[in-house]
């Protein structure tokens, strides 16, 4: 479910909204990363200097708006409803028209809500709308090879896997291979091996 609110775009799922970032969320998400920072750091980018900071907080949320009005990414904060608890975040970003129709998905969560099934939840309502309301045929999703829980939510939305990408990103500084998966719109493929 898409509701348009001051130009926000707002997902809802069983549990969660789903929306871009704004300014007043900075405090509840330094703290979240700063708090999950061991759990989150062995998977992502290594953090700038200024990661935690205000500063770089509201940077992000710029490029949110610009990527939301653009059309070239849809960053969402997971908030639950019960609380108004900011959980994780996912991006379906590099959204690509034309004869492509696709995009990459990109998402964290914090240690406290892991393997509770959020990001499974907020997978599944992204892609829901990325499909029906987007109208991309094909969404990508990487992860490092023994990411287990990872592997495991994509695993369980549907994703399936296609491969391997050699020294794919760097994360935590050093370069690294990425297992690649995929799902489409249609997808008529049935479960591969995940070597």
């Amino acid at each position: 479910m898409m509701l348009l609110r001051r130009r926000q775009v707002l997902l809802a799922s069983e549990r969660m909204q789903l929306r871009p970032p704004v300014h007043g969320d900075y405090r509840q998400w330094s703290e979240l990363r700063r708090e999950s920072a061991s759990f989150l750091k062995p998977w992502e980018p290594q953090w700038a200097a200024d990661h935690l900071t205000r500063r770089a907080f509201n940077n992000r949320v710029y490029w949110a708006q610009r990527s939301v009005s653009g059309g070239s990414a849809l960053p969402l904060f997971l908030i639950r409803r019960d609380d108004d608890a900011l959980m994780g975040a996912i991006t379906l970003d590099n959204i690509r028209r034309g004869p492509a129709q696709s995009g990459t998905l990109g998402y964290w969560i914090g240690e406290r809500y892991a393997r509770q099934g959020f990001m499974r939840e907020a997978i599944r309502a992204v892609t829901d709308h990325a499909f029906r309301k987007l109208d991309l045929s094909r969404i990508e999703a990487a992860c490092l090879p023994d990411n287990a829980a990872s592997r495991g939510v994509l695993e369980a939305c549907g994703f399936k896997y296609e491969g391997v990408a050699q020294s794919y990103l760097q994360i935590h500084g050093r370069w690294r291979n990425h297992v690649l998966y995929a799902i489409l719109r249609s997808d008529r493929r049935g479960r591969t091996e995940t070597g």
